[in-house]
């Protein structure tokens, strides 16, 4: 969806009215000259005209170009629906969607001390430089909404040799779909079958890690020899996640003893979340019916996002 550069402005001090200029130049904190530029995740604020002509019908007032504190108005399109982490872009400037609405100012606040109200708080959105460049009244930018990439890894001779069909690796790709759906959002996931493989394994989670949001991968979580998933995952992990696995561990060993003999692992290697499960279908599911009610929010986490 695209939307127009209908006002650009910014002010030299906080707390002080932004006013309208013809044309900036943004670097990676932000726009030069504007109070608010930083290094934080609140770089760049937008908001829609159509939410300043909505909240004018109803305060009966005009307003101005940047009288609601926002370094860019915008033409075209809502912000009420996009999502952190999908990208305004053009072919100068991209940036990243980090959070929306903020915490009013109440008596700080001109538009609120005039009227009790504001709209930026509501409908607001605040972005993050991931291109800097030259913007322009007029300019034209475009939403892309975020696609998460998945790597589904599924560990296993038999498998890999074709002696049998992986089932474990569909599962995870059929639920995550399914998740993705339900929370409204894109999702891309690459799978591959291969055998017990240390090195193998290790290859494969630098290459994704480098690429993808989310690797999962299935299998090689028990005690036989054969079973080096846990020992080369994590060697590679930045941070380790310990409480979810121990979690499921106790929530599924009441059940059944042997679930409690998995050594599943989760963490992260920089913004790339892994979770290493065992490698039965009924495992799987268990695991991602937990994963699952904290992914969203994990993935926000490594962002360094505010969303609690």
């Amino acid at each position: 969806m695209k939307f127009t550069i209908k006002s650009i402005n910014i002010s030299e001090k906080k707390g002080t009215l932004k006013k309208p200029v013809n044309e900036v130049e943004i670097n990676n904190e932000g726009i030069i000259n504007d109070a608010h530029k930083g290094d934080w995740h609140r770089q760049i604020s937008l908001l829609a005209q159509e939410s300043i002509d909505e909240f004018t019908g109803k305060m009966k007032q005009n307003f101005n170009y940047g009288d609601f504190a926002e370094n860019i108005t915008t033409e075209g399109m809502s912000f009420k629906n996009v999502k952190l982490l999908d990208i305004l872009e053009n072919e100068n400037i991209e940036l990243l969607i980090t959070q929306k609405g903020k915490k009013c100012h109440g008596g700080g606040c001109t538009v609120f001390e005039l009227t009790g109200n504001c709209v930026m708080p509501k409908e607001g959105i605040f972005t993050k430089v991931i291109k800097p460049g030259i913007l322009k009244v007029g300019d034209v930018m475009e939403l892309k909404p975020k696609v998460f990439k998945i790597a589904v890894i599924t560990l296993s001779d038999r498998a890999s040799s074709g002696e049998y069909e992986d089932i474990s690796g569909p599962t995870i790709e059929n639920l995550t779909t399914k998740f993705f759906n339900g929370i409204d959002r894109l999702s891309d996931i690459q799978k591959i079958i291969i055998p017990d493989d240390s090195e193998q394994l290790k290859i494969l989670i630098e290459n994704f890690s480098k690429e993808c949001d989310v690797i999962f991968t299935t299998g090689g979580t028990g005690m036989s020899e054969k079973d080096i998933t846990i020992e080369t995952v994590s060697k590679l992990l930045h941070k380790e996640i310990p409480g979810i696995m121990e979690f499921i561990r106790i929530k599924f060993g009441e059940r059944n003893p042997k679930a409690l003999l998995s050594r599943s692992i989760a963490g992260s290697i920089g913004k790339t979340l892994v979770f290493s499960m065992p490698g039965s279908p009924k495992a799987v599911r268990e695991y991602l019916s937990v994963i699952f009610s904290l992914l969203e929010h994990l993935i926000y986490m490594v962002y360094g996002f505010d969303v609690h």
